[in-house]
């Protein structure tokens, strides 16, 4: 890259990190945490968990969320306890690594209500669909916040690789509590009381 156009990438990186997470901007991404995929990655007990908690906080404040699966009927269904959080929500199953690579995907973000501009993103793994439909999402203009302790892959080496390469790319490194507390915004809501028994 120019040295120029790494000022500009630098430029457009701090005015996306600089502004705050509004829920009415945002849809909630989920990606492949699927039976069969899940039992060797790395800390999956830690991405199951925020998984969880980012779906619970999208029922709260209402912010659309969008599931995928990678070739179901090969590697299973979504897992039961995530599942069971959905609910009756329409899982999209692909077979493109990257989900904007899935027409079906596309249409179903395009569908959502009011302005959705911003993704937050979850799932597995994180070198190879997270890191690809984050690529593909920034080359849509959107803005994206990779939620680092809520995607995962099978090695710890391809998880902090695969995060460092979405850095790169313009996406909003964030913590699921970080995340959590930005949308939430204030702790005299009826949103935070709701939310509060599961942070603790």
């Amino acid at each position: 890259m120019e040295p120029g156009n790494s000022l500009v990438a630098e430029r457009d990186y701090a005015e996306m990190a600089g502004q705050p997470l509004r829920a009415e901007r945002c849809a909630l991404v989920v990606v492949d945490i699927q039976e069969k995929l899940l039992p060797p990655i790395f800390e999956k007990d830690r991405l199951l968990r925020n998984a969880q908690l980012l779906v619970r906080l999208a029922g709260i404040l209402q912010i659309p969320v969008v599931v995928t699966t990678q070739y179901a009927r090969g590697l299973g269904a979504i897992v039961p306890p995530l599942a069971e959080l959905l609910g009756e929500r329409p899982c999209i199953d692909k077979t493109s690594f990257g989900c904007f690579g899935h027409e079906p995907f596309c249409s179903a973000l395009e569908a959502l209500p009011g302005q959705r501009d911003t993704l937050l993103i979850c799932g597995m793994e994180t070198h190879i669909c997270v890191l690809q439909t984050v690529l593909a999402a920034r080359q849509r203009g959107y803005g994206v916040h990779a939620i680092a302790d809520a995607v995962s892959s099978r090695t710890e080496l391809n998880w902090k690789l695969g995060l460092e390469r979405m850095r790169g790319a313009g996406a909003v490194l964030a913590s699921t509590e970080m995340a959590i507390y930005e949308l939430l915004q204030a702790s005299n809501t009826p949103q935070f009381k709701e939310m509060l028994p599961y942070l603790k």
